[in-house]
């Protein structure tokens, strides 16, 4: 249904991304794409609000790939996890994701993903984001260790992986899971539906 009612509107379509999930979730929708990580830095800015700071980055890896495009649709996203307004990116080596789990045991925190669209054939843009919360039980010690040990945690923001071996850390997910994971699915269709039909 997707393919061939909403996807003959976007027959090229490029990820912005290396993420393997966020890939992987675009075919479970079967998406068809082609992959362009952009090389942007992805640091957040201190003083920018981390919603803004996540779609900002989102829209900076989008035209980044864009740039050297002539037509067709990218899609850029960044994810970042975020508790008391602190943002939360990826752990550096396995002593600062044993820090962050520490951080976030028994904690309700905000998984934050800013999207971005560049539509070279339509010129417009969009940007968005959106915010799942989610609640994790108090972690024992030992399994903080273990996981931190994993290859789960090193490129993930948050260091871990809801679809992973931290499902078992989680209470409790108020928003969209997609998002958790990498990417909203829902949002991320519904305005490209709107793209196609010339909407906002």
């Amino acid at each position: 249904m997707i393919k061939s009612d909403l996807l003959e509107h976007f027959p090229e379509i490029v990820l912005a991304s290396a993420s393997p999930r966020r890939a992987n979730l675009l075919r479970q929708i079967g998406f068809e794409f082609q992959i362009c990580p952009s090389r942007v830095d992805e640091s957040h800015t201190p003083h920018v609000s981390p919603d803004n700071g996540a779609q900002k980055l989102a829209l900076a890896k989008a035209k980044a790939v864009a740039a050297n495009l002539q037509n067709g649709l990218v899609i850029g996203a960044d994810t970042i996890v975020v508790v008391n307004q602190q943002v939360i990116g990826k752990p550096e080596h396995e002593a600062h994701a044993i820090e962050i789990l520490m951080q976030l045991s028994g904690v309700r925190h905000e998984v934050m993903t800013g999207v971005a669209l560049v539509d070279l054939d339509r010129k417009r843009e969009i940007v968005w984001r959106e915010k799942t919360m989610v609640q994790f039980r108090k972690l024992h010690r030992r399994e903080i260790l273990a996981y931190a040990g994993s290859s789960e945690v090193l490129d993930k923001a948050g260091a871990y992986g809801v679809q992973g071996r931290a499902a078992a850390f989680v209470e409790r997910i108020e928003g969209c899971y997609f998002n958790v994971v990498g990417l909203p699915l829902a949002s991320l269709v519904e305005r490209l539906w709107n793209l196609a039909s010339n909407g906002k």
